[in-house]
């Protein structure tokens, strides 16, 4: 990716990423931790954590496309950063005054899901303005860079933060994450125009399908849509049957199991970093086509993880292949999807996609829950596997000139 600057916008958009995805990642579990520790909740209750605050987060944010669309972008990311500060900021708070209950993480978990949706949907737009067109997939590769890092280094941090001062101090941090990163995004400085309708305009219901539209009327944005919804909503629905594979009944320690998930990441790293120069070897095409395919081969090896070091060793290997396909895949088809949408819809795209992702996770979680259930963990997970198998069908076959990454590189 080389070390050239992309500008002074860029640098404090990236540092403002890079500290509130650190701090997500640092208090990576934390809500279930809080619940457990905290709360003395059952498992079917922590599950519902995860999955409420997806679904419902995804619903409510149904509308907030086409409100984002029409406004300004950096405004919109520092009010989502307020927002997310005050909500996260809560839980500290309300426990410090004996108040926190589990009602209380549920309506935190939806808000901080529905302002997820739509700070990432302006950040999405203002990367495209902030950024030459022949530079974003650069601009991309180091942001993937640094959500893998944070990744990796992140929860085994927090692990040893939770271990030593207990749940609510991480989540104090990651709360503090948010409003340093709205005063990076405040430092971004310089004009910004304002959207074509005017900001007092309400959105009419039309506007609500824009997004969806565009990507279901566009032949290679609808088909990587199918893909990547999917892939991701089965790797994310196996994730939490895997820690009760090998915390309950593989023996696992939660150090081993922290190893096994934040070390591999470094491939993410890694193959962030090689995604520009193997688009300028081999094409964008090939290689969105190429890494897509490969990262949904992994996964099925977890479900034949045994205990001890060989099976820590599987665990290692498959997550670091997968992971590093992963980062190799997701700036190109980042950046190729940025490229498909007009400015003046693609907060309302990236929106849909978001929402669209975000309940598919919730739904595949809940319902491979019950295939975990109805027959075995190690099952569920093999189904997953197995199914994702099958994703690369739905890639990009034709090599249309879009994709071709011609002065990508």
């Amino acid at each position: 990716m080389g070390g050239r600057s992309l500008g002074r916008g860029f640098g404090w958009l990236w540092t403002s990423y890079a500290l509130s995805v650190f701090g997500t990642r640092l208090a990576f579990d934390a809500f279930a931790l809080i619940a457990i520790l905290v709360l003395d909740v059952g498992p079917g209750a922590v599950s519902a954590l995860a999955a409420v605050g997806l679904a419902v987060g995804a619903v409510v944010a149904v509308p907030i496309g086409p409100w984002v669309e029409f406004r300004r972008k950096r405004a919109v990311m520092i009010a989502m950063d307020l927002v997310r500060f005050v909500a996260v900021v809560s839980v500290p708070v309300a426990f410090g005054f004996g108040w926190l209950g589990f009602g209380q993480l549920l309506v935190v978990s939806v808000v901080v899901a529905v302002a997820d949706i739509a700070f990432m949907a302006a950040s999405g737009a203002c990367l495209k303005g902030l950024v030459a067109p022949g530079d974003l997939l650069v601009a991309n590769g180091r942001l993937e860079s640094t959500n893998w890092t944070a990744t990796a280094l992140g929860p085994p941090l927090g692990g040893v933060a939770v271990g030593l001062f207990g749940p609510i101090m991480v989540v104090v941090v990651n709360a503090v994450s948010y409003l340093l990163s709205a005063v990076g995004i405040r430092a971004i400085g310089g004009g910004e125009a304002r959207p074509a309708r005017g900001a007092g305009t309400r959105p009419r219901l039309g506007d609500l399908a824009v997004g969806w539209r565009h990507i279901l009327g566009h032949s290679t944005l609808r088909v990587l849509f199918c893909n990547t919804i999917l892939v991701n909503g089965l790797i994310m629905a196996s994730a939490p049957l895997l820690a009760v594979l090998m915390l309950g009944q593989l023996g696992f320690t939660p150090w081993q199991y922290g190893l096994a998930f934040g070390l591999p990441c470094v491939g993410g790293l890694l193959g962030a970093r090689l995604a520009p120069g193997l688009v300028a070897r081999f094409g964008r095409h090939r290689v969105m086509v190429t890494a897509g395919a490969l990262r949904a081969c992994w996964p099925l090896g977890l479900a034949f993880v045994g205990p001890g070091g060989a099976g820590l060793a599987l665990v290692l290997a498959v997550q670091f292949c997968m992971i590093a396909c992963i980062g190799v895949f997701n700036p190109v088809f980042a950046t190729y999807r940025l490229d498909q949408i007009p400015d003046d819809r693609v907060v309302r795209t990236l929106s849909a996609w978001s929402i669209t992702s975000k309940a598919t996770i919730a739904g595949l979680t809940a319902l491979w829950g019950v295939l975990a259930t109805v027959t075995s963990v190690r099952v569920a997970v093999a189904v997953a596997g197995l199914l994702l198998l099958a994703t690369p069908l739905l890639l990009p076959r034709a090599r249309h000139e879009s994709l071709s990454g011609a002065g990508l590189s």
